[in-house]
């Protein structure tokens, strides 16, 4: 399928907020309907996090039942779920990262950040050996497909380590994540330089930071990237003093990937393309 691009519509993240942002959806109920309009303006996968009841980033179960069970509640609706494993505030014991996970069956990706760095030079992404080894493991009793956040170049050398021990299995799902202060500079170059890297057959896509966002995307499908990511987590603005919608952002997305004389992969398709149930 060389000529099918899946969108990943990644809808809040745990940062942003309504006053930066009123488009943004926080809410069960804003997120599913988020998440259902932009599959159906053409989103493959939808990347969830959730948020508590004051709006800050949580892992809470209960909202991503919550959550997930609106979204299935469009019969039609067949988008691909995708939970992160790093979405509160606060630190959590590697458990209480994991427990949607084993909870949910609808869930059948999961992110897998590859390792540690400085976020924003204002807080610690931790993400330890020992948590890395049990999250790939929890993958793998519950058939869900690692997404292998890739900061920095060093975390392919993550990727490649936990592939040998068997704790990651093809294929390799890499998304390279560019622009976050702490990692790699969101660039062209940057961009070439991983790709370069990547393990050979690894399926990747690929999404900037901010004003970014457009840059890395024409990049990474000139560098003939598998899919790409968009949405209101990574980039607020659609344009210069224009606030975003993750609906626009998809639409745009897709009309990005027709311009390229490419076309756009359906949930089926884009399932097939990362060997999901």
């Amino acid at each position: 399928m060389a000529d099918k691009i899946f969108i990943t519509a990644a809808l809040t993240g745990a940062w942003a907020t309504k006053e930066m942002n009123e488009h943004l959806p926080i809410t069960p109920a804003e997120i599913a309907e988020d998440a259902y309009q932009c599959w159906k303006a053409g989103a493959a996968i939808v990347h969830l996090h959730m948020r508590d009841d004051q709006g800050e980033g949580t892992m809470d179960p209960a909202k991503y039942a919550e959550t997930i069970k609106l979204i299935r509640a469009h019969k039609d609706c067949d988008v691909i779920i995708n939970c992160t494993s790093s979405g509160s505030k606060i630190p959590l014991a590697n458990e209480q990262r994991m427990i949607h996970f084993r909870e949910n069956p609808e869930i059948q990706m999961g992110s897998y950040d590859a390792g540690s760095m400085n976020w924003g030079c204002h807080a610690v992404f931790e993400n330890s050996p020992a948590f890395l080894e049990q999250l790939g493991s929890c993958y793998l009793e519950n058939n869900i497909r690692p997404e292998l956040e890739i900061f920095d170049a060093g975390m392919l050398g993550n990727v490649n380590y936990y592939a040998k021990k068997g704790i990651l299995k093809d294929p390799l799902c890499i998304q390279f994540v560019l622009g976050v202060l702490g990692g790699m500079e969101a660039t062209v170059d940057n961009l070439m330089h991983l790709v370069r890297l990547k393990p050979e057959g690894a399926i990747w896509s690929a999404f900037g930071i901010g004003k970014a966002h457009l840059p890395i995307m024409y990049a990474a499908l000139a560098l003939g990237a598998d899919g790409i990511r968009v949405g209101l987590e990574d980039n607020l603005m659609y344009s210069r003093d224009v606030k975003a919608t993750n609906v626009a952002l998809v639409e745009r997305a897709v009309k990005v990937i027709k311009n390229f004389d490419k076309q756009i992969a359906t949930p089926a398709e884009t399932r097939e393309i990362l060997g999901l149930k």
